[in-house]
C-alpha cells in the first residue's frame, strides 16, 4: 500500500519515534514535522496547492503560508499529487570554517515529499527555526517566471526592516515600524526581523542562493511575501565612475536554469531568546558543504588600511594623503602591519586602473610593495572593481596571482539578480583555485556561498563606518541592530577601529579627511569581538594607534575567528556582551545603544580550578562629555568572578581574558 493511501501512519526517523505525523483525509495530505527540542513545529498541508503552519512552544506563529514556483512549462506546488515520501534525521557535527565556533552541531529531522511531475519539496526543523527547499528534475533548461513564498505571520506588531525600493543596495538603515505602517510599495532585504504579540522573534532569511536572484520581502494584504529581481536582458555600464553593471531591461522571468537542481532555502528562524539569535548559524548550516578539498592556506586575519582615513598619517616623517599614495606610503603601512602583528595590508582603490587592473598606478610599484610585505610576513589585499574583473576573469586573477597578493576587495556589484549570485560564485572559485582570498563589497548578503567556498573572507552588505564620512547612520543603535538580522546571514565588513570618537551631541560627519565615529573608545574596540568578521580593518591611521599603546596591543592580539561563543547578555536594539575563545584565551565585547545602562558580567564560562587575568578598557563617567576617554586594568578571574558592568550611552566595554 502507498503511503498517502493511508489514514495515518506515524514514520520513524532513525530512533526518533514522534518528530514527523502524516494522515489523509479527503485527499487533502497532513504532515507534521518536530524540531529536535520538539519546540518548533511545521504542519504542512498538500491538496491542490502546498501550504504550512509553523508552531513555537504550541503557539501559532506561521499561518497558512503558501509555496510555489511558476515555471515556463509547468506550475509546482499547485494540483498535487505525492508520488514518495522520505524522511530522515541527522545529527552530526560539522567544521565551521572562518567562524565563531570551530565546530557546529548540524541536528535536524527532515521530510522530502516527492510529487508526480518531477519535483520534490524538502521541510526541515532544527531547533533554531524551519526551512524549506524545491527541488526539481527536468531534463532541459526552464525559466522560473515566478516563486511563491508567502510569510503570513499571526499576530505581528513590530518589525525591523531595512527597506528599497531598488535591487541594487544592502548598506542600508534600519526602520521599526508596527507591522501596520510597513509600506506595501518598498521591498525589504532579508534577513528581517518580526517579533508577535507574545514576544516571539521571527525572522525570515534564505540559504544556499546559486544561479538563482536573492530574495527580498514585501507585505502585501499583511502577508510578507518573497520578492526577486527579474532576468537582467540588457545591461550598459553606467553609474557611479561608470563602472558598474546598470541593468536597463529585464526578461519577464526571474531565473532561467538548469531543469534538474535544488533551488535556495528559505527559512523561518523562530525564538523567545534574543540570546540564541547571535549563534544561529542556520544560513551556514543548510548551505552547500566546503567546495575545496585544502582550505589550509586560507588565513582570516586583521588588516592595515588607508582609505577611511584618506590615507592621511598625522605626525609621520613621510608625506601621506590619497595625492601622496606611493611606494614608500604603502611600506609604511605594511610596517605597521608586521610590528603589530597584523597579517595584512589592504590596498584600496588607486593602485590600478580602475577600468583595466593590468595596468598598475606608475607612482605605486606594487610588485615592490608585496615583495616589502611579504619579507616582513604580511599579506596584501588589492581592490578591484567586479566588472573590470571579470572581463578577463582567468587573466586578471593569475596577473594578481602573479603579483604575489594573498587576495582581491571586489567591489561595485551593486546587484543581485541571477547573473549576479552567479558572477560571485564564479569569482570564488576561480580565486580559490589560485589561493586567492576575496573580500566582497558592494555586494548582497551572504547566503551561505562562504561555506562552499571559504577563500570568500566577508561581505559587506551592511551600513558600515564608511558612513561616518557622510551621515550619521552608523550609530550604536545600528551597531544593536544588524548583528540580530543582517549577520545572521554571515560575516560582514564593517571597518571598525576609529580613534575619533564622539557622543551623540557632538559627532559631524567629515567628507574628506579624518573622520569620527559615534560612540565611546570601548564600543569601538567591542566591534571587534561582538561582530562576525574573519578580515577585520583598522580602519584609522597607523599614527593615532601608536599614541594608545594599550589599545593597539588589544587589536593586535584579538583574533577575527574563534573556537567558541558564548552570548552573556543580549537585546535586539538595545544591548550585547558576547564571549569567545580562541585556544585558551577569552575575549569579550560589550556595547550598548544611545542607552546608559548596566550590565552584571559571569565569568562562569571560565574552566573551573583555574585562575586567569583579565585586561579590561572600560568607558568612564567622563565619556558622557569625551568618548575618547577609557579605563584600562586589569583583574584576577575565576570561574567563579562576577563583576558590574556600567556602559554610558553609547558605551562600551572589551576583555582579553588569558592564564
Amino acid at each position: 500500500m502507498r503511503f498517502y493511501k493511508m489514514k495515518k501512519i506515524f514514520l520513524l526517523l532513525g530512533i526518533i519515534m514522534s518528530n514527523i505525523f502524516y494522515a489523509n483525509a479527503n485527499d487533502i495530505k497532513h504532515f507534521s514535522l518536530q524540531s529536535p527540542d520538539k519546540k518548533i513545529k511545521a504542519e504542512i498541508t498538500v491538496s491542490d496547492s502546498i501550504v504550512y503552519d509553523v508552531r513555537f512552544n504550541n503557539s501559532l506563529v506561521l499561518n497558512s503560508s503558501g509555496i510555489s514556483m511558476t515555471l515556463n512549462k509547468a506550475v509546482i506546488g499547485k494540483n498535487c499529487s505525492i508520488k514518495n515520501i522520505h524522511t530522515k534525521t541527522v545529527n552530526q557535527t560539522i567544521d565551521f570554517i572562518n567562524g565563531k565556533f570551530d565546530k557546529l552541531k548540524d541536528n535536524y529531522n527532515e521530510l522530502t515529499i516527492d510529487f508526480d511531475n518531477n519535483y520534490s519539496v524538502i521541510f526541515r526543523a532544527y531547533d533554531e527555526g524551519i526551512a524549506y527547499r524545491f527541488v526539481t528534475n527536468f531534463s532541459d533548461s526552464i525559466k522560473v517566471m515566478h516563486e511563491q513564498a508567502d510569510f503570513n505571520i499571526v499576530h505581528p506588531t513590530s518589525a525591523i526592516v531595512a527597506e528599497t525600493d531598488n535591487y541594487t543596495a544592502w548598506e542600508l538603515s534600519y526602520t521599526y515600524p508596527s507591522f501596520s505602517k510597513i509600506p506595501e510599495d518598498k521591498h525589504a532585504i532579508t534577513p528581517a526581523l518580526f517579533t508577535d504579540k507574545n514576544g516571539t522573534r521571527i525572522v525570515i532569511a534564505e540559504s544556499d542562493v546559486l544561479d538563482y536572484p536573492g530574495m527580498y520581502l514585501q507585505k502585501s494584504n499583511n502577508t510578507m511575501q518573497g520578492l526577486w529581481a527579474n532576468y537582467p536582458s540588457k545591461t550598459v555600464m553606467g553609474s557611479w565612475g561608470n563602472f558598474v553593471s546598470v541593468v536597463k531591461e529585464r526578461a519577464p522571468y526571474i531565473a532561467y536554469t538548469k531543469g534538474s537542481r535544488s533551488f535556495p532555502w528559505r527559512i523561518v528562524m523562530v525564538t523567545n531568546d534574543d540570546k540564541s539569535l547571535l549563534t544561529n548559524e542556520l544560513v551556514y548550516k543548510l548551505a552547500t558543504p566546503c567546495q575545496l578539498q585544502n582550505t589550509n592556506w586560507i588565513k582570516p586575519g586583521k588588516a592595515a588600511w588607508e582609505w577611511w582615513h584618506d590615507a592621511l598619517l598625522p605626525g609621520a616623517d613621510i608625506p601621506s594623503g590619497m595625492d601622496n599614495r606611493t611606494t614608500q606610503l604603502y611600506n609604511y603601512y605594511v610596517d605597521f602591519a608586521a610590528k603589530n602583528h597584523l597579517e595584512y595590508m589592504m590596498i584600496d582603490a588607486g593602485w590600478s586602473n580602475v577600468y583595466d587592473i593590468q595596468k598598475p598606478n606608475p607612482k605605486i610599484d606594487i610588485r615592490a610593495v608585496i615583495s616589502h610585505a611579504k619579507s616582513e610576513h604580511v599579506g596584501v589585499f588589492l581592490w578591484c572593481v567586479a566588472t573590470s574583473l571579470l572581463k578577463n576573469l582567468d587573466a586578471n586573477l593569475d596577473y594578481i596571482k602573479s603579483l604575489g597578493a594573498a587576495g582581491l576587495k571586489v567591489d561595485f556589484f551593486d546587484r543581485d539578480d541571477q547573473l549576479a549570485i552567479a558572477s560571485m560564485e564564479q569569482i570564488a572559485k576561480a580565486a580559490a583555485a589560485r589561493h586567492l582570498m576575496i573580500d566582497f563589497h558592494g555586494c548582497t548578503k551572504p547566503t551561505g556561498l562562504q561555506r562552499a567556498y571559504p577563500d570568500i573572507l566577508n561581505y559587506e552588505a551592511v551600513r558600515g563606518q564608511e558612513c561616518d564620512k557622510w551621515d550619521t547612520t552608523a550609530n550604536p543603535e545600528h551597531h544593536l541592530t544588524f548583528i540580530f538580522t543582517r549577520m545572521l546571514g554571515g560575516p560582514l565588513d564593517y571597518t571598525p577601529g576609529g580613534m575619533r570618537n564622539k557622543t551623540k551631541a557632538d559627532f559631524k560627519p567629515i567628507g574628506e579627511g579624518l573622520p569620527s565615529v559615534m560612540g565611546t573608545r570601548c564600543h569601538e574596540l567591542a566591534m571587534y569581538v561582538v561582530f562576525d568578521q574573519p578580515l577585520a580593518m583598522l580602519c584609522d591611521a597607523p599614527t593615532v594607534y601608536e599614541k594608545y599603546p594599550d589599545v593597539l596591543k588589544f587589536l593586535s592580539i584579538v583574533p577575527t575567528t574563534f573556537d567558541d561563543t558564548k552570548v552573556l547578555a543580549a537585546r535586539v536594539g538595545e544591548y550585547a556582551l558576547l564571549a569567545k575563545r580562541k585556544g585558551n584565551d577569552w575575549f569579550v565585547g560589550g556595547m550598548t545603544n544611545w542607552t546608559e545602562r548596566n550590565l552584571n558580567m559571569d565569568f562562569s564560562f571560565l574552566p573551573k580550578g583555574k585562575t586567569f587575568t583579565a585586561e579590561i578598557y572600560s568607558d568612564t563617567k567622563d565619556d558622557a562629555e569625551d568618548a575618547t576617554k577609557y579605563n584600562y586594568k586589569t583583574i584576577t578571574v575565576t570561574h567563579e568572578t562576577r563583576i558590574p558592568l556600567h556602559f554610558v550611552s553609547g558605551g562600551g566595554m572589551a576583555m582579553y581574558i588569558h592564564e
